[in-house]
């Protein structure tokens, strides 16, 4: 990339591959289930962010972080909410993603 120091490129933080095929996973069956509809993938220097959005032109629904300088403290995963609350953190994801799993309530007349 032109422009752009070795340095800088170096300190991007992004998912693994293994991490975005459960992410898409999970995207895919919220998808599915018609909840949501669009999705982004940012790489920060700090953290790579999932986010999961209903339409294209709202908040995300979720936001799923990965912020590898938490992972020995608080754990490097979480999901966070439209206003920023975190709705769960770990240090895998794969539990942390069983969140989705959760049976959804529904009202029956």
């Amino acid at each position: 990339m032109r422009g752009i120091s070795v340095s800088a490129r170096d300190e991007t933080v992004m998912f693994a591959r293994p991490e975005l095929d459960a992410i898409l996973s999970v995207y895919g069956r919220l998808v599915a289930s018609g909840d949501c509809k669009d999705y982004a993938i940012d790489g920060l220097s700090d953290r790579a962010v999932f986010s999961i959005f209903r339409r294209t032109s709202e908040f995300p629904l979720y936001r799923i972080e990965k912020t590898p300088a938490n992972a020995k403290k608080q754990g490097a995963w979480k999901i966070l909410a439209p206003g920023g609350a975190i709705l769960k953190r770990g240090h895998e994801l794969g539990p942390l993603l069983r969140y989705f799993d959760r049976k959804r309530f529904q009202v029956i007349d």
